[in-house]
């Protein structure tokens, strides 16, 4: 719109000189035209202004037949950043974030170790036909894996933001928007893990000893936290990438690695039997959608849209996301 009003204003300002100076556009097919006075010629210069017009305004003109203004309007478009981050909206959000994490992560501490009896209830039978795939599996190498492709997802965004130009020149913003994604994720994650009751997959089999499957870690698991972080992280990784460079030829592979990597971790999570299928699905959307999600709230002229604040009622603490369409 801004090139279009500068263009706009550029040929009126050509243009009135031009009426001023009461100046013609003359016919290509007359060679001269003659006055009322037999003694004086004028010689007309086919389809352009007459020089009497200042040579500032000849060179606005052509600013305009040659738009520049819309190449430097484009130049300065691209190095601007594309998200807005005020002390005064972010700030309560990423403290809400860390302080429901904190939160969460003192009731997963809490949560009780089961009992024998308790532990003998826990049956194949017990665990809804679409999440009894890997009930009673146990593999400490797969546990092991999963770490890697999750611990490469936290380090992504911030070499990605050094080595990008782009998101270079505004690195202090990508980290904080990024700091704010895995705050909201990791208040998500431990909130859910801390107050919700769910066995592990490896409680159901005899693969892990009695000890490992009565102690309270192996009662949080919904829903995949490892899945869910690791997925904000990639799909945040994307997302910030395509708003700073809307024209690379490498969106496509990096959106590819954003979507497999937790794939992978979550992969992992399931055949090390921490997490049933349901629980890494879930973990999976709450993670590529704050990834994506919370870069998106923060683009310039739309933030107005979407509301994130803390909000605690009768028995649950959490945070409201508001969008208005």
């Amino acid at each position: 719109m801004m090139k279009y009003l500068i263009s706009f204003c550029l040929t009126a300002i050509t243009f009135l000189p031009t009426v001023n100076a009461q100046d013609t556009i003359q016919s290509p097919a007359a060679d001269t035209t003659k006055t009322s006075s037999p003694d004086t010629t004028r010689t007309a210069v086919p389809d352009t202004i007459r020089t009497t017009l200042p040579d500032t305004t000849v060179q606005m003109s052509a600013s305009v037949l040659f738009p520049k203004t819309a190449s430097n309007y484009a130049a300065s478009d691209k190095s601007a950043s594309p998200y807005t981050v005020t002390f005064k909206r972010d700030v309560p959000v990423i403290a809400a974030g860390i302080g429901l994490t904190l939160l969460g992560t003192r009731l997963i501490g809490k949560k009780d170790h089961l009992t024998d009896l308790q532990l003998r209830a826990k049956t194949r039978d017990k665990v809804p036909f679409f999440d009894r795939g890997n009930a009673g599996y146990y593999s400490t190498k797969a546990d092991d894996a999963s770490y890697v492709p999750f611990y490469f997802s936290f380090g992504w965004p911030v070499v990605m933001a050094l080595v990008n130009k782009n998101e270079r020149h505004d690195i202090g913003r990508v980290l904080t928007l990024y700091l704010e994604t895995m705050a909201v994720t990791g208040a998500a994650f431990t909130m859910a893990a801390g107050t919700v009751y769910r066995s592990r997959p490896l409680v159901y089999g005899t693969i892990a000893d009695a000890a490992r499957r009565k102690d309270n870690d192996s009662q949080r698991s919904f829903f995949a936290g490892h899945t869910a972080a690791t997925a904000a992280a990639t799909f945040f990784t994307a997302k910030v990438f395509q708003d700073y460079n809307p024209d690379s030829k490498l969106k496509t592979v990096v959106w590819v690695v954003a979507a497999a990597t937790p794939a992978l971790v979550g992969y992992w999570r399931y055949k090390a039997g921490m997490h049933f299928l349901s629980d890494n699905l879930l973990g999976y959307a709450v993670g590529a959608g704050a990834g994506i999600l919370i870069p998106q709230w923060h683009k310039s002229k739309r933030s107005e849209n979407m509301t994130i604040v803390p909000e605690v009622g009768n028995g649950y603490k959490g945070l409201a996301i508001t969008y208005k369409f």
